[in-house]
C-alpha cells in the first residue's frame, strides 16, 4: 500500500509540474501574458478545491481501510481520462476545462491517498508512513520535468500530458490487488501481534449530513489551524513553482528544455526531507519539525531572488528540496492524529482549502506582482506569507512525541 500510494503521489506531482513546466510554450501558442497564464493554472486548483472536499466526504461515507480503496479508484480514473483528453485538446477553452477536471481528480486523490496509507499502518509510525508516501511528490518534481524536458527538446508540449494516463493505469492495476479486505486483515493481525495500535475502527459510521460531518472534523482545533497553515505553505510554494520555468527562461535566459529540467531540482533532495522529518515528528513532535521547516522554507524562497545562472538555480533549488514538501507530511500526520474518524473529510478540507484555494488565488496574484513590480518583490511577498505560518502553528496542540497532549 505504501508503494501504491507513493506512486499515486508521483502522479499528482507530475500533473502539477506539467503546466508550470510547459507554461512558456502554452503562452507562446495562445499568446497569453503572465496574468492570463496564472488564471489558466488556477483552473487546476479550482478543480482541486471541489474534488478534495466533495470526494473527501464521499470517501468517508464509503468506508475506511480497504473500503476507501474504492473511492481511491474513482480519483485515479478521473486523472487518466483527463490526461488523455488534454493530449487531444487543441483550443484554450478545452485546455481550461480539462485542467479543471484534472484538478478534481488529483485534488481528491491526495486526501484519500493520505487517509488510505494511514489506515494500513500502525499509529506509532504514522508520521514515517505519511512522510515516506509523500516522497512521490519530490520524485515527481524532479523526474517529471526531466522527462518533459526530453519531450520538449523534440516535440510539442501537448505530449507531456500523456504521462498521467500511463502512471494512472499502472497504479490502478496495483491497487486492485493490494487494497483488499484480506490484505487489510493481514496487516491488522501483524499490528495486533506486536501490541501496536490498529488504526481503524470499522464500527464507526460518519454523519450522513455532509455539513455536520465537516463540522465534526473542523471542531478539532488542530484541523482548523492546520487548514490555515497549509494554505500559507501552499501559497508560497505554488507562487514559486508556477512561474519558476518562466523565471529561468525570461530572466536568466535558459532554453525551455534546460529550464524544465532545472525547475525540478528540488526533487533530488525532497524525498530525504519527507522521510526524515516525518520520522522525527513521530519522536520529537509535529510542531518542533514545523518550526524548523518554516525557517528553511522561507530562506530558500528569498534566495530565489539571486538566481542568475543555471548553477545558482541548481544550488538554491536543491537546498529548497529539503524543506519544500516536508511540512505537508507532518501536517497530514497531525490531522490524522487529531481527527482519525473523519480523516477523509479533514484531509479533504486541508487539501481543498490549502491546495485548491491557495493555488487558484496565488497564481494570478504572483503574475500581477511579476508584471507590475518585478521578480524580487514577488519572492518577498511569497516569503512573508510563509513566515505567517508561525501564528496558527503557535496555537496548535501537539499530537506526537514526548509532549503530545492526546
Amino acid at each position: 500500500m505504501l508503494l501504491v500510494t507513493t506512486l499515486a503521489m508521483l502522479l499528482c506531482s507530475i500533473d502539477r509540474q506539467i503546466l508550470p513546466t510547459v507554461l512558456p510554450g502554452i503562452m507562446k501558442t495562445f499568446h497569453l501574458n503572465s496574468v492570463q497564464a496564472g488564471w489558466l493554472n488556477s483552473m487546476n486548483y479550482i478543480g482541486s478545491f471541489v474534488g478534495a472536499i466533495v470526494i473527501g466526504y464521499i470517501a468517508d461515507r464509503i468506508g475506511r481501510g480497504h473500503r476507501r480503496a474504492w473511492s481511491w479508484m474513482v480519483t485515479a480514473m478521473l486523472t487518466v481520462v483527463s490526461g488523455l483528453a488534454t493530449f487531444f485538446t487543441t483550443g484554450i477553452g478545452g485546455l481550461k476545462f480539462w485542467r479543471l477536471i484534472m484538478g478534481v481528480g488529483t485534488g481528491s486523490m491526495e486526501p484519500v491517498n493520505v487517509a488510505l496509507v494511514s489506515e494500513f499502518w500502525q499509529k506509532e509510525d504514522r508520521g514515517f508512513a505519511v512522510g515516506a508516501h509523500q516522497t512521490g511528490m519530490p520524485f515527481g518534481q524532479f523526474v517529471g520535468p526531466v522527462l518533459m524536458g526530453a519531450i520538449l527538446a523534440v516535440g510539442s508540449w501537448r505530449a507531456t500530458f500523456l504521462w498521467i494516463p500511463i502512471i494512472g493505469i499502472v497504479i490502478m492495476l496495483l491497487q486492485s490487488f493490494v487494497g483488499t479486505k484480506r490484505n487489510e486483515q493481514r496487516v491488522y493481525n501483524w499490528i495486533t501481534e506486536r501490541q501496536l495500535t490498529v488504526p481503524v475502527d470499522h464500527s464507526y459510521q460518519p454523519n450522513r449530513n455532509p455539513l455536520k460531518h465537516f463540522a465534526e472534523a473542523v471542531r478539532d482545533r488542530n484541523v482548523g489551524l492546520g487548514l490555515l497553515t497549509n494554505f500559507m505553505y501552499l501559497w508560497a510554494e505554488m507562487g514559486v513553482a508556477t512561474f519558476l520555468t518562466l523565471d529561468l527562461t525570461s530572466k536568466v535566459g535558459l532554453p525551455l528544455s534546460e529550464a524544465a529540467v532545472i525547475s525540478g531540482a528540488s526533487g533530488i533532495t525532497g524525498w530525504m526531507g519527507q522521510i526524515v522529518w516525518g520520522a522525527i515528528s513521530d519522536k520529537l513532535g509535529r510542531k518542533f519539525c514545523l518550526r524548523i521547516l518554516t525557517v528553511g522554507f522561507t530562506a530558500c524562497i528569498l534566495c530565489c531572488m539571486f538566481i542568475n545562472s543555471a548553477a545558482t538555480a541548481w544550488l538554491i533549488l536543491i537546498i529548497w528540496g529539503i524543506f519544500r514538501n516536508s511540512p505537508y507530511a507532518v501536517l497530514y500526520a497531525m490531522l490524522v492524529d487529531s481527527a482519525p474518524k473523519s480523516a477523509g473529510a479533514s484531509l479533504g478540507l486541508l487539501v481543498g482549502v490549502g491546495l485548491g484555494l491557495s493555488g487558484a488565488l496565488v497564481t494570478p496574484v504572483a503574475g500581477y506582482f511579476i508584471q507590475h513590480f518585478g521578480w524580487h518583490w514577488d519572492y518577498v511577498m511569497l516569503a512573508a506569507v510563509c513566515l505567517l505560518t508561525f501564528i496558527p502553528m503557535s496555537l496548535m496542540r501537539e499530537t506526537s512525541g514526548d509532549k503530545a497532549s492526546v
